[in-house]
C-alpha cells in the first residue's frame, strides 16, 4: 500500500482539526512536484500528516478517501479527501528522523519547503519497528 505524507502548519488546520471534522479536502497546494503526488493518491493510500511550523513531526494517519480530482479554487491543482484514522502518540519528530540517518535521500530531508511527498517503504518499516503498538 502506497503511503505519503502531507504536511500542514497546526496553526491553519491540525490533526485535532481533522480528527474533529473526520473528512477534509486536502487543498491548497500549489508546487507542480506536490501536486504530482496528489495526482498520484487513490482511495485507500495512507498519509502521514505532519505539522510543520515549529513542531516539525508526524502526529497522526488519515486514509485517502477519494480519488484525486481538480481544485476548484486552481485549475491547476488537485485536491483528494483524507478522512482521519489516529493520531501518533508521541509524534514522530524531524529530529528523530534525521537522527536516525537512515532517510538523507528522502524529500522530507532534501526538500524541507516540499509540502505533500510520497513515504519510502524502508521509512515506514522504521516507523513500524519505532510504534509497534501503533497499526500504519
Amino acid at each position: 500500500m502506497p503511503y505519503f505524507l502531507a504536511k500542514t502548519d497546526p496553526a491553519t488546520y491540525s490533526i485535532d482539526d481533522l480528527r474533529r471534522d473526520t473528512l477534509t479536502p486536502w487543498d491548497g497546494v500549489t508546487n507542480p512536484q506536490a501536486v504530482a503526488v496528489i495526482r498520484s493518491m487513490q482511495p485507500g493510500d495512507r498519509v502521514l500528516v505532519y505539522h510543520s511550523g515549529g513542531v516539525s513531526a508526524i502526529v497522526g494517519l488519515a486514509r485517502v478517501a477519494s480519488a484525486p480530482r481538480p481544485d476548484p479554487a486552481n485549475p491547476k491543482s488537485a485536491l483528494v479527501d483524507l478522512e482521519f484514522l489516529r493520531l501518533l502518540d508521541p509524534p514522530c519528530t524531524l529530529h528523530d528522523i534525521k537522527a536516525s540517518g537512515q532517510f538523507n535521500d528522502w524529500a522530507l530531508i532534501r526538500q524541507g519547503r516540499l509540502s505533500t511527498m510520497a513515504v519510502p517503504d524502508a521509512f515506514i518499516a522504521w516507523l513500524r519497528a519505532r510504534y509497534p503498538r501503533v497499526k500504519l
